[in-house]
């Protein structure tokens, strides 16, 4: 009997819907995290992107817990000297929803080449439409 190893020959992606409203960035992050990664696959291979497509709804209905609104912030750099950004999260949750989320995301994935694949098949919405009906994605339940 031998070790399965995944690879782009073998592997099977599915599409899962993920509900973010009413429930906390941080668990609708790592379970989509979990998703992108595959993690929750039988046939998860550390060093293969074994992952699903994952579509996030409801972004702009995501909480926040604790005072995060107002002491937490997103940092940015514009490669100058000087030239550090900070918005608040309250600012950023209001302005731009699906970047709150996808920084969210994106920080629990690796930062190496199955990282950026990953994102690539993460899509956010802002509302309860998605224009990914073809794919006919499957509803992810979070416990």
């Amino acid at each position: 009997m031998s070790t399965f190893m995944a690879n782009k020959g073998n592997i099977e992606r599915k599409w899962y819907v993920i509900d973010a409203a009413g429930k906390p960035m941080g668990k609708t992050a790592v379970a989509a995290a979990d998703l992108l990664r595959g993690k929750l696959k039988v046939t998860y291979t550390p060093h293969a992107d074994c992952g699903d497509n994952v579509i996030i709804i409801n972004a702009e209905k995501a909480v926040l817990t604790g005072n995060k609104l107002t002491q937490k912030y997103y940092y940015r750099h514009t490669g100058y000297p000087g030239g550090l950004k900070e918005t608040k999260y309250r600012i950023l949750m209001q302005n731009n929803s699906c970047k709150g989320v996808e920084l969210a995301v994106k920080g629990m994935l690796p930062k190496n080449s199955i990282g950026r694949s990953a994102m690539k098949r993460l899509f956010i919405y802002k509302g309860a439409e998605h224009k990914n009906q073809a794919q006919k994605p499957e509803i992810w339940v979070m416990d």
